[in-house]
């Protein structure tokens, strides 16, 4: 399936095209950083190079101000290049667009890390926790901010660090027990007491290095506190979010790629022309355009609501819901495209297999599945007791 018909203007077609002159280099890394476990560093450079880290920053910033929708339509592009460069830069690409969307921080500080972001700056969140799970599921941070004459002083330590190999900055959650409540600290990588712990040993995602983050009495000052009180993060509409699905949209569509390529060349001696030919490979091919066709017609049209100031405030679950169909038709999509290649899809040096285990990692990416459909019947229900 062409995404052809989501491409909706010039400066569009620009930047896929300038993605595009980059796919086989991406693609030529790919198997070495899954095998070496090894940070997509040029990947990213390239990135950052061109420009990119700068669009979802707005233009009276002088980034890009680029819509969720044009950031979802290269993120997928990135993620079926790499999908390990695509979740990566993705977070930095989610995290700036929703702190200048939403304005998160005092307009001094957002003028001055906008300069850190055009200069070439990579940020993450970093929230997660090996006690308290996904940050959505609102569990308070072991990580400690205390107040020491004009400084904070933070200790803790955070997992799921993804890029951590490469970030400038992060933004640490910590719970401040004087304020009794979470807040936001913007943490250089340069601190005294900051350091990267090699904790990633996964099976899937594993070139995005998301070590540990460690804090060490890790000293800023007032002006780097820069969120509190912010509540569970999973309550607001962040479309910015809406990376996450279209990182594995795209690997989807990688796999899709593959296998109809593959249909159309592999020519056994046991049938007459290629396999494409055979009703049962048809009816794959068939049966994974359609899982794509209904997951990038959801996602694309939850990113125009998000973008679309009267439609935005009348959102509900679907932003959870787009990550939920997204991910899991991603894996129905891999599943089928590696049935149809047959055994040669478990082989090591296919990328069918890196697919299969990649967007596995989809499903612990936040939201979880079990909040969305829990968070759909309780709308539906308070929907029905309020008539």
């Amino acid at each position: 399936m062409s995404k052809k018909v989501f491409i909706e203007n010039a400066f569009q077609k620009e930047w896929l095209e300038k993605l595009k002159n980059h796919e086989e280099a991406f693609k030529s890394h790919s198997k070495e950083i899954d095998e070496q476990v090894r940070f997509p560093k040029e990947n990213i450079k390239k990135l950052v190079d061109l420009g990119y880290t700068k669009l979802t920053l707005p233009k009276v910033y002088g980034g890009g101000g680029i819509s969720v929708r044009d950031m979802v339509l290269f993120q997928e592009t990135i993620a079926s290049f790499d999908g390990a460069t695509g979740l990566a830069i993705g977070w930095h690409q989610g995290v700036v667009g929703e702190l200048y969307g939403k304005k998160l921080w005092s307009e001094d500080m957002l003028a001055s890390f906008s300069q850190e972001v055009l200069n070439g700056a990579l940020v993450n969140r970093a929230v997660s926790e090996a006690q308290t799970g996904s940050p959505t599921r609102g569990g308070r941070p072991g990580t400690n901010a205390v107040k020491r004459d004009d400084k904070w002083v933070i200790t803790g330590q955070k997992n799921f660090m993804t890029m951590s190999p490469v970030l400038t900055h992060f933004l640490v959650s910590a719970w401040i027990e004087e304020k009794e409540g979470i807040g936001f600290f913007l943490v250089d990588r340069d601190s005294k007491g900051l350091s990267i712990k090699e904790t990633w040993d996964v099976i899937a995602m594993r070139g995005t290095e998301s070590h540990d983050l460690v804090l060490d009495n890790v000293e800023v000052s007032e002006e780097k506190f820069v969120e509190f009180n912010l509540g569970p993060r999973g309550n607001s509409v962040n479309g910015w979010i809406l990376h996450i699905p279209a990182c594995y949209l795209g690997i989807a569509q990688a796999a899709r790629d593959y296998a109809v390529k593959f249909a159309v060349e592999y020519s056994p001696n046991s049938v007459s022309g290629s396999i494409s030919q055979l009703p049962n490979v048809q009816s794959l091919i068939g049966q994974m355009d359609l899982e794509l066709m209904k997951a990038r017609h959801f996602l694309y049209s939850v990113a125009d609501a998000v973008d679309d100031d009267s439609r935005r405030e009348k959102l509900t679950n679907e932003l959870a819901a787009a990550k939920h169909i997204v991910t899991n038709s991603a894996i129905t999509i891999v599943d089928k495209a590696m049935r149809l290649v047959g055994a040669k899809s478990l082989q090591m040096s296919n990328p069918l297999q890196r697919y299969y285990r990649d967007v596995r990692a989809g499903l612990h990416n936040p939201p979880m599945d079990d909040m969305t459909i829990s968070k759909l019947a309780q709308t539906a229900i308070k929907e029905a007791e309020s008539k």
